[in-house]
């Protein structure tokens, strides 16, 4: 589509940005319960690469194995945080205490939740704790959002209090990203710029592999300039991911536990790439946490390779546990009904 699209589209294209795209940041709606949850492979843990299933005990080897374990969710599945807390918690259990590096907070968290980490030391009462809770929701700007959303990552950072595990925001700051989606890495100042670590490391072919999936996530809508923009938060955000991770990785003898959106680490890019450019030395390893299909698929369907020029085969991930979905319903589907609603109340 042509930059000249109508106002009305233009209207609806910064809400669609926000709430069907998983690059910018949370923009959580209300979340529907799991349904149809007979699909026979809902449940399965499958090898990515020879689609073989395996029990949890032998996926649990194979994590305690690597010195980075990224969690890939789906961020409002409650069976994706119900799962992530299992792994976290058997690794505690079975002394291989990790350290938790989240997507979903910034760089600049950090302390907000390594002092929350911190008052796990003190037998508060009920009313403190749901005080520390609210305090800490509001410094973290997520008393905006959902209760249920909320709920889903305070229960980890719970977990970690409880266990007195290293917590770590690891992304750039909402204003950051909101600054680069609206003026481009070029748009933004000097002084912002410097505040921004970037890798230098880029690939021309998944730059356009992932400006095709922003279309698609965008129901086919948008054009080059703000699909460059996009691209720009992208590369930014996952820059600095790698990095946090990374400095992370260095800074304990813990494994890293790393809380993030299935777009992140999709076939080994994104942040799993960089990170591999940073520190070659780091091992690590790909949970994608990933719904089943609106229709039964086969194994092949989820484990299908991705051949992108100049890449060697690429995986979906190292290992895939599937899970039922949310929703059934077309998020197109939904967009172009509101569209439809909006063209006829201006006739």
């Amino acid at each position: 589509m042509t930059s000249d699209f109508s106002p009305m589209i233009r209207f609806f294209w910064i809400p669609a940005a926000c709430c069907l795209l998983f690059l910018l940041q949370s923009c959580a709606t209300a979340v529907k319960k799991p349904v149809r949850p007979d699909d026979p492979l809902a449940g399965k843990i499958l090898n990515a690469r020879t689609g073989e299933k395996l029990p949890f005990s032998r996926l649990m080897a194979h994590i305690m194995a690597h010195d980075v374990i990224y969690l890939s969710e789906k961020h409002d599945n409650p069976m994706h945080h119900a799962i992530q807390h299992r792994i976290i918690q058997h690794l505690v259990d079975t002394g291989h205490t990790p350290a938790l590096g989240f997507e979903f907070f910034a760089v600049h968290d950090t302390p907000l939740l390594l002092s929350f980490v911190d008052s796990g030391s003190h037998d508060h009462p009920k009313k403190i704790n749901a005080m520390i809770e609210t305090d800490l929701r509001s410094q973290l700007h997520w008393d905006r959002q959902s209760d249920q959303m909320w709920q889903y990552y305070f229960d980890l950072l719970k977990l970690a209090r409880e266990n007195a595990l290293t917590t770590a925001g690891l992304d750039l700051s909402g204003p950051q990203k909101r600054r680069i989606t609206r003026k481009g890495l070029a748009g933004i100042t000097t002084f912002e710029k410097k505040q921004i670590f970037s890798t230098g490391y880029d690939n021309p072919v998944y730059a356009q592999h992932m400006k095709a999936v922003f279309t698609k996530v965008h129901c086919g809508m948008g054009n080059e300039d703000m699909q460059d923009r996009l691209y720009d938060t992208w590369t930014a955000r996952n820059d600095t991911m790698a990095r946090s991770i990374t400095m992370l990785a260095e800074e304990t003898t813990a494994p890293v536990v790393v809380i993030i959106g299935n777009g992140h680490t999709e076939y080994g890019l994104g942040v799993v790439d960089r990170v591999k450019f940073l520190n070659p030395a780091l091992s690590q390893m790909n949970l994608s946490l990933t719904e089943v299909r609106p229709k039964p698929a086969d194994i092949d369907d989820y484990t299908a390779p991705l051949d992108l020029e100049g890449f060697a085969l690429l995986f979906p991930a190292d290992y895939i546990w599937l899970t039922p979905r949310v929703s059934y319903e077309d998020p197109c589907q939904a967009f172009e009904k509101s569209l439809q609603k909006m063209t006829s109340a201006e006739d």
